[in-house]
């Protein structure tokens, strides 16, 4: 019939900046994501750290392989330091845990003093130094350390999130930001902090400045040098024991760092006066594992090689990821890109889902009682909701039922749902139940998914089907799958040995089982009828995602056979089934 993937097409009034789906407005990005999937860090292979400032290979990654659930099968350093010294005797530390935000019983804040942080906090993100320190109590010596931090230790644009804010003992008002600092070239380092407030004589709300401010550990005795090298070969082994390498699995040399010569460093706390070094507060990279120096993967050789096989042979050269997950364990299984050596699109890219999101939309909505499979969901060519919405080829199924919608991937019946929902409902539900919006601790670095509330119904509307400001890649839509499939999260995971601190709630039992069932009649009857004849245990959810109104647009297809989980993602594409299909029905046909 027609109906395809659901999100090409998807908006129509001729905005070419439109921040929803439908203009040059995703090439630029408002909002700091890359529907590209581009690497966020000057196009340098990135490493993101652990969100404070640990070992981004987690805790112990190198111990002894957990039990398997599934199938059988050097250079040296070019250092650059540089230490960031403040005017007037500051000096930088770091911090490698996250702050109490106030959770010990201060009250609610004055909404003005959050105001105030935000204000702060804005101006420091956009390098308006002096407007940022003109809301300090001292703003000469603010102004200096702003300037002097992130020079020094060569932020690009940092991006500060206002969290909690509650009221102090003493009339003044504390309130909790996250930072996240991207590092050219290396990753982003992300840590917690607190700004304290004063309120003035004249009422109105100051920051109170102190080093603290900036960062949690700030000292006047010891400052941050960044240090950058190349990695070493790494000695790597698949979840059997078996050697791996990037010869064999170039994708793994940007997935995992096999290989050598990737781009590496630290962020290291050295005395101010000896520059000895007092620790590390952040690795970026690559890196050996204690013992024998052995990373030990999850990696099923033979699906790796089924993945990296398909991509070359279906992608033509472009940009792509996959991702394979086992659904019992959340063990990544495969993980796939192309160009091979490029950027780990499949665990770092920050792309829109398209119709693929449908699957967390419709948990929502029949955990809510909103839809059932049979309810009438009437499917029309457009819809208005602030922007004209409609349907690939502006298809329609007049009088359809839910399920209808759901195996034709109809976006207008998903807009017209939107009052079933409320505003944060969305992103609470992504987080209650998929483990969206928690900090994954995969053993490499990852970005794990965004689910932003949304700034007004045009957005809402957006985002229901997978556009808007929403932001996913491969890892993410494969751990979606599982848990639909399952009704489970497992926090995915790619070297062994993690402790993973993610978790999320059971889905309802009967969630689940009308998940498996669209997504199954979504193979036999529906839009991913490319993967009609696999044997086994099979279903899918296809998606089409715009980036501008008339150019091409990331083709995605998410499915699951027998206990295995695939997420894939091609740039440049037409559609999901057409140009992801292919891919990911070679992966599953190598499911054994």
């Amino acid at each position: 019939m027609g109906y395809g993937d659901g999100a090409r097409g998807s908006y129509e009034d001729g905005a070419h900046a439109e921040p929803y789906g439908g203009g040059d407005g995703y090439r630029t990005d408002p909002y700091g994501a890359d529907p590209y999937g581009v690497d966020p860090t000057d196009g340098a292979d990135s490493y993101r750290v652990d969100p404070y400032g640990a070992d981004p290979y987690g805790v112990d990654p190198y111990g002894e392989p957990p039990a398997r659930r599934r199938r059988r099968r050097r250079r040296g350093p070019v250092l650059a330091a540089v230490a960031v010294v403040l005017a007037g005797g500051g000096y930088w530390a770091a911090t490698a845990g996250p702050l109490d935000s106030g959770a010990d019983g201060g009250g609610a804040a004055d909404p003005q003093a959050r105001r105030t942080a935000e204000r702060f906090l804005a101006g420091w993100s956009a390098g308006e130094m002096k407007a940022a320190a003109r809301l300090t109590d001292s703003p000469a010596e603010a102004e200096r350390i702003l300037a002097s931090f992130t020079e020094g230790l060569e932020i690009a644009k940092p991006k500060l999130t206002v969290g909690k804010a509650r009221a102090d003992g003493d009339g003044g008002a504390q309130v909790a930001y996250t930072a996240k600092m991207p590092v050219r070239g290396l990753g982003t380092w992300t840590y917690d902090a607190t700004l304290p407030l004063v309120r003035e004589d004249g009422g109105a709300w100051r920051v109170r400045w102190e080093l603290g401010a900036v960062h949690p550990k700030l000292t006047e005795t010891e400052k941050f040098r960044l240090v950058r090298e190349e990695s070493a070969e790494l000695n790597a082994v698949d979840r059997d024991g078996a050697d791996i390498s990037a010869a064999d699995h170039p994708s793994l040399a940007g997935v995992l760092g096999l290989g050598g010569g990737r781009p590496q460093g630290a962020v290291q706390v050295v005395d101010r006066h000896s520059g000895d070094v007092r620790s590390t507060e952040a690795r970026f990279g690559p890196r050996r594992g204690a013992g024998d120096g052995t990373l030990r993967t999850t990696v099923d050789a033979e699906l790796q090689g089924a993945a990296e096989e398909a991509l070359e042979r279906h992608v033509g050269g472009r940009n792509a990821g996959l991702v394979a997950l086992d659904m019992d364990s959340g063990e990544v299984l495969a993980a796939a890109n192309s160009p091979a050596a490029g950027f780990n699109r499949s665990f770092q890219g920050t792309y829109a889902p398209g119709s693929t999101w449908k699957v967390v939309t419709t948990a929502a909505l029949l955990n809510k009682g909103a839809v059932t499979p049979e309810t009438t969901v009437d499917c029309p060519k457009y819809l208005t909701v602030g922007k004209q919405f409609h349907n690939v080829e502006t298809s329609e199924i007049p009088g359809a039922t839910f399920r209808e919608d759901f195996i034709h991937s109809c976006n207008t019946a998903f807009v017209a749902l939107r009052g079933s929902l409320g505003n944060e409902e969305m992103t609470d539900f992504a987080r209650r139940y998929f483990g969206i919006g928690e900090e994954w601790s995969t053993g490499v670095p990852s970005f794990d998914g965004e689910v932003p509330v949304p700034g007004d119904e045009t957005e809402k509307a957006a985002s229901l089907f997978g556009q808007g400001r929403l932001r996913s890649n491969p890892l993410v839509m494969a751990s979606v799958t599982a848990t639909a499939a399952t009704g489970t999260f497992r926090q995915p995971v790619i070297v062994s040995g993690q402790e993973t601190s993610a978790s999320a709630e059971e889905l309802p039992e009967g969630v689940v089982e009308q998940l498996r069932a669209l997504m199954r009649d979504t193979v036999t009857e529906g839009s991913a009828q490319v993967l009609a004849g696999l044997p086994g245990d099979v279903g899918a959810k296809t998606g089409t995602a715009e980036v501008t109104a008339t150019g091409p647009n990331n083709g995605w297809l998410v499915a699951y056979r027998d206990g295995v989980a695939v997420a894939c993602v091609v740039e440049d594409a037409e559609s999901g089934s057409g140009d992801a299909g292919p891919v990911v029905r070679e992966v599953l046909e190598a499911v054994g």
